[in-house]
Order: C-alpha cells, then structure tokens, then sequence
C-alpha cells in the first residue's frame, strides 16, 4: 500500500517520534511543511509569510497531499486551518478557532451557553492611562492579552500598583504576538464581532480558585467526544505548573458534568472535524466548575502520557480526522504503566545558567530510569529572564517524563530524577565585568 503524505505544521523530533510510535505509523510519510523553529523564529512577523512559505512547499512537493496537522498554538492552529480549507481537506473553520483562541471572543461566546461556568470578565485598552473607566472589578483579579500561551504576559492583580507595573511589561511585549495576530483578523472576511476588538487588547477576570485540570477531546462529524482529563498540579503557593499528571483524581461525577459543559460549548461554537482542550477549575468546598480557557488543539505536552497509560498517543486522534476517519482508540488504561506525568522543572529566581546536564550525564539518567524522558530547555550561557514565552513569575529550566505505576513511584522516580540532573547558576552579582 502507498504511504500517505502528512505534512506537519510545527515538526519537531520529539513530537515526531511519538507520531511514529503509533500502531500504523509505517503506512504514513511524516514530513516539516514548516519547522517548530521557524514557527517561533516567526513570531513577531504576519502570518502571510509563514503561510506563504507552507504553501510553496506544497506546491512543488511532487507526490498527494494526503494530510496536514499541528499541536502547537497559534500560529500553528490558525496556519492549519487555513492550509486545510485550501486544499480541501479535514479541519476546522477559521472563525471556530478565533472563537476558541481571541480571549475576549470566547468569553462572549461561552456567555451564551455557560454562563454559570465562567468567570467575570471585562475588556480593556492596556495603552489606555485612565484604565480606571475600563476595569470596574475589584482586586483580586488576572489580567492578560487577549492572544497568549503558557500564561505569557498573565499576572494577577492585587493593587492598583500591581496593575500599573505589570501594565508597563504588558505595554512593552504584547505586540510580539498580538501584533501579527491582529493583521490576520482585519485581512480575513470575518464576522464584525471577529474584527472590531483589536490585538493589542486586553482582558481581565476575576480570580479562579480550586483544583485545574484539562479535558482532551475532539469532535468528528459534528459529535463530541471526550477521551481523556489530565490533572495540572501547580507548585505550592503560586500559579506555576508543576506537572501534568494522568489519569485525573477528579471525581467521575464532576468529569461527566465537564463532559456536558464542554459538548455544550463546542457545538455552540461550530467547531469540528479536529482534537482541542479545556482548562477546568473545580472546587471542591463549592462544587463549583469553571472554564479558564479553550484550545484548538491536542495538547502535545500529553501524549507521553496517554501512550504510557492507554498505550497510543494522542497524536493519533488528530491524524485519523486529518484523513477523515473516526478516530480508532485501544481501551482505556490498556498502557505499561497506571500512571505517568509531565514535571516542569522550575526556578523562582533570574540567573544566569553556568552550566547545563551534558548528554553523557543525560544517558546514565536515562539507563538507570527506563521510558523516562529528559528534555532541556535552557542552555549555557542563557539568562534565564530572556528566554522566550516563560510564564509571569519563573523559568522552565527542563521538560522530565515519567511513567509510573502509582503515586508514590511517580513522585519517587521524580525525585532521583532531580538528584542526578546538574544545573548550575550564577547571578548578576556573581559576574565581575571587566
């Protein structure tokens, strides 16, 4: 049988390597239409351009364009669903992942059909002095752009002064992403509800309190369906993540009622034919759940997990809707392991980094912890303040994988993990300048 041709919007060997570890991936050709580098090399520049290169690449590719996916966010979703209405294969409507992806959008979106699972929310003009006449809500509150990722350019407010401050570093950074964000919402012909609230905007909402976790979905042929909630741990006393961690301790019960919300609002939006996520908080002493976003997508971050518990990744969801085939699972928790996370190993400090693991280092890790996965975010030489779309408050230094078979191995394994790993850092005051 001839292969099919999937092309990748964001390839990247990590995420490769998982797509080819599903059952039939020797019957696919997984080829870069446009690498994870040159996605990020390509922030701050329009859209057109990296749509522009993709398409060109198609276009003197000589063999069938069987399929096109992605798993990264913006600009990656959007470039996918354009790529996908042009050539005529499976994927989901522009104006279904503005509603998920425009902060303010869905907000109004999820307003007309859950609005008991939302938070307060208002929108305001960051460049704007009196800000006083845009946010009438009290502190304590977040506030961030209406197009971000991994908490980028998210801070909570507690004063007014908090306000003030994390404006400025919002006015100084909120067009590398917003900027090219907004030129692709006015060039598009979309609704005027689409259009009239520019990039460079902001939201804020009122806070969220109690347990967070991400619902995995996806809809085919207009049917929600749901295969998976992931628990995200964040550290003690503050909004960074920790870890991803599956499967959920949620109760069933509150799982089915997310279930509900989430068919609810998915349908509303028109969304189909492709995998996204939720972010939930649920409280336990309320019983109350709320919806902190919606991503059109599956979460990468995940599919180590899924693999190791229900035994695919969950990259073969997406690539059975990018052919147009319901997605085919094996039974659930049918992996090697009950359990397996995703720890984001953090530091709270600025620094410089001195030195990193080396791969000698990296590879007796690896042979004394089986299926567990290393990957280093930060380099040599990097200060850790000017690495790219960190979270508000600290610095991801490495990405550990862990499978497991309960708890107490999970966090046991992590923490020898951690013994072995050798980062070292020096601070300004360290540093004699000559």
């Amino acid at each position: 049988m001839k292969k099919k041709n999937v092309f990748v919007v964001g390839y990247d060997d990590f995420n490769v390597s998982m797509l080819e570890s599903i059952p039939e991936a020797e019957d696919y050709n997984f080829i870069s239409l446009l690498s994870f580098h040159e996605i990020r090399d390509g922030d701050g520049k329009p859209i057109e351009s990296l749509l522009k290169k993709a398409v060109s690449r198609i276009e003197s590719f000589d063999g069938s364009v069987d399929a096109i996916i992605g798993y990264w966010d913006y600009p990656v979703t959007l470039l996918a669903s354009i790529l996908t209405e042009k050539y005529g294969l499976p994927g989901v409507p522009v104006e279904s992942i503005l509603k998920c992806e425009h902060k303010y959008l869905s907000r109004l979106e999820q307003a007309k059909v859950i609005p008991e699972h939302i938070p307060l929310f208002e929108v305001f003009d960051p460049f704007n002095d009196n800000y006083m006449s845009d946010v009438k809500m009290l502190p304590p509150y977040w506030i961030k752009p209406i197009k971000s990722f991994s908490s980028y350019l998210a801070y909570r407010i507690n004063s007014d002064l908090d306000f003030i401050d994390a404006r400025e570093e919002i006015r100084r950074y909120i067009g590398k992403v917003t900027e090219p964000f907004e030129d692709f919402i006015h060039q598009y012909d979309l609704p005027e509800e689409l259009t009239k609230n520019k990039g460079k905007t902001c939201i804020a909402e009122s806070l969220l309190s109690g347990s967070m976790c991400t619902l995995e979905g996806y809809v085919y042929n207009n049917e929600v369906f749901v295969y998976g909630i992931i628990d995200s741990v964040r550290e003690t006393d503050s909004s960074s993540f920790s870890r991803y961690e599956y499967p959920s301790k949620i109760p069933q019960k509150i799982q089915e009622e997310m279930e509900e919300i989430t068919r609810k609002i998915m349908k509303h939006i028109g969304y189909n034919n492709n995998t996204f996520n939720i972010e939930f908080f649920y409280n336990q002493t309320s019983g109350k759940i709320t919806m902190l976003e919606i991503n059109p997508r599956h979460s990468q971050s995940h599919a180590f997990l899924f693999d190791s518990v229900d035994g695919v990744a969950n990259h073969k969801i997406q690539l059975d809707l990018a052919l147009g085939k319901k997605p085919e699972l094996p039974e659930k928790f049918s992996g090697k392991y009950k359990k397996a996370a995703k720890f984001m190993t953090r530091t709270f400090e600025d620094g410089f980094i001195t030195k990193v693991p080396s791969y000698r280092e990296l590879k007796k890790i690896n042979k004394e912890n089986k299926d567990i996965i290393i990957k280093l975010l930060a380099t040599e030489g990097t200060r850790l303040s000017q690495m790219s779309y960190q979270d508000s408050y600290s610095y991801e230094l490495a990405d550990i994988y862990i499978p497991a078979q309960d708890e107490n191995d999970l966090i046991e394994k992590y923490n020898k993990v951690i013994s072995e790993i050798d980062f070292k850092r020096a601070f300004e005051n360290d540093i004699s300048i000559v």
